[in-house]
């Protein structure tokens, strides 16, 4: 079985740099975007955080919580984003995990329901995400879907 290791950016602090680099490398939003939206968590000014896994001190997976992830439905909040698993790492439960882990987390301080914008189908579905609605992310041409988890 996996030796992976599911944390919060809280629990491990000095990766902050590093993740903030891998989500832009993986999403293309600068990474100080990253990085600033990090620090407010770390600095406990939001209990919307990030939530890596590791394989050894590798970032193999991950996620976070914004306000709103790009989309004009300024009232579906908060938003889990930047879901992102390495290819060779998929298929092993690790983005499920994930999703688990911040749903959990957010229904302990209290913060539900929680909102997730894709355009994949069949996949949130399996860790109790339902479709919720069709909204316009900010410049796409064409409508996304937006998932519920209560």
């Amino acid at each position: 079985m996996s030796n992976y290791r599911y944390v919060t950016l809280r629990e491990r602090k000095q990766l902050k740099n590093k993740a903030a680099e891998w989500f832009h490398s993986k999403w293309g939003v600068p990474q100080e975007a990253y990085l600033k939206c990090m620090e407010s968590y770390l600095n406990n000014e939001t209990e919307y955080g990030w939530y890596l896994c590791l394989d050894g001190n590798k970032i193999i997976g991950g996620l976070g919580v914004i306000e709103n992830d790009f989309h004009d439905r300024k009232d579906l909040t908060p938003n889990v984003c930047a879901v992102y698993t390495e290819e060779e790492y998929r298929c092993k439960g690790i983005a499920g995990r994930l999703l688990n882990m911040v749903v959990d987390d957010l229904k302990s301080k209290a913060i539900t329901p929680v909102y997730l914008l894709t355009n994949h189908i069949g996949f949130y579905e399996k860790y109790g995400w339902e479709f919720l609605c069709m909204v316009q992310g900010n410049d796409e041409p064409k409508m996304s879907r937006m998932y519920i988890h209560r």
